[in-house]
């Protein structure tokens, strides 16, 4: 159980203290008309998002990218439109109203062709902001919760900036990146973002009865 907990390199800001640094003085290293790639889903690496958000004078002409994600998108407001432009893989609901407007922009593609985007240059990224693990005794950080297309965009971005978190937790298989991958490890000690379960009213219920009345049994669904 202990070395479960200490899974990572509790030394790795002295060992890797050259590429350590605040969000605000990671993302000072963003100029103007660069695509920027936002790590997905309860990964997203909101103080990276936020100090974003505040340089957003800054950097005109920038493009955002990202896939679905569930925190705060303060980079969408349409006040902010003339300096962020919102290109999203999947109209979420922090996104949709600036889509909906025609002040932002939806791809359409399916899930496992967007890494093909980034590995073949068609849509190359100048920086992405995704959030790992510390790094543990072998430099290797884990993407955690959320890998998809996130590995991807890492291995294909100019400049990967990482806010490392000791609450995310270490995932399994092919979901890690050596420290020496990225640039920039911004230290954030926070909660990851959760996806509670919603209430169903009795509207959600009876439709979920109509559904299920016109499925057979045994069926396979796509959801």
């Amino acid at each position: 159980m202990n070395q479960e907990k200490n899974s990572f390199d509790p030394f790795w800001k002295e060992k890797y203290a050259a590429t350590v640094t605040t969000a605000a003085q990671a993302v000072a290293k963003l100029k103007p008309g660069q695509r920027v790639f936002i790590g997905t889903g309860v990964a997203e690496p909101l103080e990276l998002v936020r100090a974003l958000t505040k340089r957003a004078h800054d950097l005109p002409d920038t493009e955002i990218v990202h896939l679905v994600t569930f925190g705060e998108a303060p980079y969408a407001h349409k006040e902010l439109t003339q300096y962020f432009r919102i290109n999203s893989f999947f109209i979420a609901e922090n996104v949709r109203d600036i889509i909906q407007e025609g002040l932002g922009d939806y791809t359409p593609i399916h899930l496992s062709d967007i890494p093909h985007l980034f590995d073949s240059g068609q849509l190359p990224l100048d920086v992405a902001l995704i959030q790992v693990t510390p790094p543990d005794e072998r430099g290797m950080c884990s993407l955690g919760v959320s890998v998809d297309i996130v590995k991807s965009a890492a291995a294909n971005a100019s400049l990967v900036i990482a806010q490392v978190n000791p609450n995310m937790p270490r995932t399994h298989g092919d979901s890690s990146l050596h420290v020496h991958e990225i640039d920039v490890l911004v230290p954030v000690d926070e909660p990851i973002l959760e996806i509670h379960e919603p209430v169903v009213d009795e509207q959600t219920r009876h439709i979920g009865e109509h559904l299920a009345s016109l499925v057979e049994d045994g069926s396979t669904l796509e959801l």
